[in-house]
C-alpha cells in the first residue's frame, strides 16, 4: 500500500479514537490518554536505554492523585509539579538550541520520563478544566487540538512547497523557517475559527493559545528528534504505520501541554 494512504490512514484511525473520546466523557478522555502514555512512556525509555517499573508506577500515581482525587487538596503541590516541568521544558529548549547533547537525556534520565513525559500527560487531561466553570470542556480540547494539527500540517505543507531556508538543519533537515512561519500564521487563523464556534475564551485567549501551540509544538518536535538523533533512531517506535512511534505523534502536544496549561491558569486567575 503507499506510504502516503498509509500514513493518512493511520492518522485518522488515531485522530478518531481522541476525537471520540473527549466528546464521550472527561473519564475515556482520561483513559486514553493514560493507555497512550504506557505506550509513550515504553517508546521514552527504549530510547534513553532505559528499564524501568518504577516508571509506570509514577504514571499511574500522577494520574489518581492529580486527575481522580479533588484537586483542590492538592493545589500547591499541582503548581510545584507545573513549575518543575517549565523549569525542565526551558532547560530543553536551552540544550536544543546551544548544546549538542542533551544532558538530560546522559545523566538524569528520570527527569525526562518524569517532567518531560508523565506530568504533561497530566496537564493534558487539565486543561479542559481550565475554563470559568471548572468544569469539564470538552470544546477546549478539540480546539486545541485542531490548533496542533493545522500547525503540523500546513507547515509540513508550506514548508514542502515554498521552503528555503533550513530552520534547524542539523537536528531537523527537513524543516524549513518559511514552513514555521506558514504553519505559525495558518494556526494564529485557526484559533480565529475556533474562538468563533467554540464561544469558551476570548479571540485573545485563542490567539495566545494559538501562538503557545505554535512555538512550544515545533520545539517539542524538535527536541524528539534530537532525542532520537542521540539514540541512533528514526523513529521511536512503529505503533503508527507511516508515523512512528505514539510519541512521534504527539511530541508536539506533550511538550506544550504545560505551557497551555499555564497561560490559561494565568487567564482564569487574572479574568
Amino acid at each position: 500500500m503507499n506510504e502516503a494512504i498509509v500514513r493518512i490512514f493511520s492518522g485518522a484511525i488515531y485522530a478518531a479514537l481522541l476525537l471520540l473520546s473527549i466528546l464521550s466523557s472527561e473519564y475515556t478522555f482520561t483513559i486514553l490518554v493514560f493507555i497512550f502514555g504506557l505506550f509513550t512512556l515504553f517508546e521514552l525509555q527504549k530510547l534513553l536505554d532505559l528499564k524501568s517499573y518504577l516508571a509506570y508506577f509514577i504514571l499511574v500515581v500522577f494520574m489518581v492523585v492529580f486527575k481522580f482525587f479533588h484537586l483542590t487538596e492538592f493545589g500547591y503541590i499541582l503548581l510545584i509539579l507545573m513549575f518543575l516541568t517549565l523549569i525542565v521544558n526551558l532547560l530543553l529548549i536551552r540544550d536544543l538550541l546551544a548544546i549538542r547533547k542533551i544532558p538530560l537525556f546522559e545523566g538524569r534520565k528520570y527527569l525526562l520520563v518524569i517532567f518531560y513525559l508523565i506530568s504533561a500527560l497530566v496537564f493534558l487531561t487539565l486543561i479542559p478544566y481550565q475554563n470559568p466553570t471548572g468544569r469539564y470542556n470538552p470544546d477546549i480540547l478539540i480546539g486545541i487540538f485542531a490548533l496542533i494539527w493545522t500547525n503540523d500540517s500546513f507547515a509540513y505543507l508550506i514548508g514542502k512547497t515554498f521552503g528555503r531556508r533550513k530552520l534547524f538543519e542539523r537536528i531537523s533537515p527537513n524543516k524549513t523557517i518559511e514552513g514555521f512561519i506558514g504553519g505559525l500564521v495558518a494556526t494564529i487563523i485557526a484559533g480565529g475559527i475556533v474562538c468563533y464556534y467554540s464561544h469558551t475564551f476570548s479571540y485573545k485567549v485563542w490567539i495566545g493559545l494559538a501562538l503557545i501551540t505554535g512555538v512550544f509544538g515545533t520545539f517539542g518536535d524538535l527536541i524528539q528528534s534530537k532525542l532520537k538523533r542521540q539514540a541512533g533512531v528514526k523513529d521511536s517506535g512503529s505503533l503508527m504505520p507511516g508515523h512512528g512511534g505514539l510519541l512521534d505523534r504527539l511530541d508536539s502536544i506533550i511538550f506544550a501541554a504545560t505551557f497551555i496549561y499555564s497561560f490559561l491558569v494565568i487567564v482564569n486567575h487574572v479574568s
